[in-house]
């Protein structure tokens, strides 16, 4: 694989802290990062990604696309060659998760009216 098709990428975290540099290739899918990015999350951290569908990556501002490649994004990436992108990582919690994580009182409440009528 020719060095050009290779792209080094730092994976900025909530807190500051970096994954990587990794290497990946042009034809690596953002899918693909963003599993690396779980099986290498850092021992000790509060929030932890459970699978690679509660990560986004972000960079230049955007939100990229699981389907598409590290070569179809490189646009917003730049064409710096020998620097490295980074890009953050949020992580977002499954919704059912946090649903099962709050208690929701769904029990019916009784109204009461103090009005006088005069």
């Amino acid at each position: 694989m020719p060095v050009e098709d290779l792209l080094d990428i730092k994976f900025r975290l909530f807190d500051g802290s970096d994954l990587g540099p990794f290497q990946y290739s042009s034809a690596s899918t953002v899918d693909m990062l963003k599993q690396r990015v779980v099986s290498d999350w850092p021992k000790g951290k509060t929030i932890v990604p459970k699978a690679a569908n509660e990560v986004k990556l972000i960079s230049s501002g955007k939100i990229l696309e699981n389907n598409k490649t590290v070569g179809q994004c490189r646009m917003p990436f730049g064409d710096s060659a020998g620097s490295v992108v980074i890009m953050h990582v949020v992580v977002q919690p499954s919704l059912a998760k946090t649903k099962t994580e709050k208690k929701i009182d769904d029990s019916p409440r009784k109204i009461v009216c103090s009005c006088s009528i005069l």
